[in-house]
């Protein structure tokens, strides 16, 4: 396949039950756990980082409900390790060796964060999730699959979402919006197209780390990205 070792990028979104706005749906996890372990029998290495907007989102409540961004993103951050076990669950009813690694130390629950023992495991064909995301507030996970991505040496972000690629403005609003096929770090900047937040970015530019955009919701999708198919947009150089 093209890529050897990838990290996966998920919104909590990927977790919602089917109409809900909250919630984690078991059969939604087992559905990627599907995507995944196709491309697993194949040889590659799969870290995740999991968002946790289905159960809830530092940045709104922030915003909207006056709760410290501070402890907002630590709330935040304790529903990604939710979303974390549920995934390792799910692989490890489909047959799947799965690590759950948090970055906020949580004993009992997940492990914490090394980077070696992630590597090991990646090497002997475990999927590793990475929750917790960076453990530190003021800080997306977008960025954490950044870091993660540095930290294990991976090839490529693969950023799942519910569009297909990025678009010039929201195509659900725009029927004018323009798809992208390919960008560089710097147009996404310029034109604040917001693919990942800018650190996220920044930090892929500086490593040369591609990602690629596309729609998770899809099946078979992961599979055709990963054989190198023209398929969502891809955001290098």
């Amino acid at each position: 396949m093209k890529y050897k070792r990838v990290i996966l990028k998920l919104s909590g979104e990927t977790l919602l039950p089917d109409g809900e706005k909250s919630g984690i749906s078991i059969d939604a996890a087992g559905r990627l756990t599907g995507e995944i372990k196709t491309v697993l029998a194949r040889g590659v290495e799969v870290g995740i980082v999991i968002g946790g907007g289905n159960i809830f989102r530092g940045a709104v409540a922030s915003k909207n409900h006056h709760i410290c961004q501070a402890q907002a993103d630590r709330m935040g951050m304790l529903a990604t390790i939710m979303n974390g076990i549920a995934l390792q669950e799910a692989f490890l009813a489909s047959g799947m060796d799965a690590v759950c690694m948090s970055s906020i130390a949580i004993e009992g629950i997940a492990q914490p964060f090394d980077r070696r023992q992630a590597i090991r495991d990646l090497e002997k064909g475990r999927v590793a999730i990475f929750c917790g995301g960076t453990g530190s507030p003021f800080f997306s996970t977008d960025t954490a699959a950044a870091l993660r991505a540095l930290e294990v040496n991976a090839h490529v972000i693969l950023k799942g979402t519910k569009v297909d690629g990025v678009y010039s403005a929201d195509p659900n609003q725009d029927p004018s919006a323009k798809k992208f096929d390919k960008l560089s770090y710097i147009d996404v900047i310029k034109m604040q197209l917001g693919v990942m937040d800018l650190t996220a970015i920044s930090m892929c530019m500086n490593h040369n780390i591609p990602i690629v955009v596309f729609d998770i919701f899809k099946a078979g999708n992961l599979v055709k990205v990963m054989d190198g198919e023209k398929l969502g947009t891809v955001v290098y150089g």
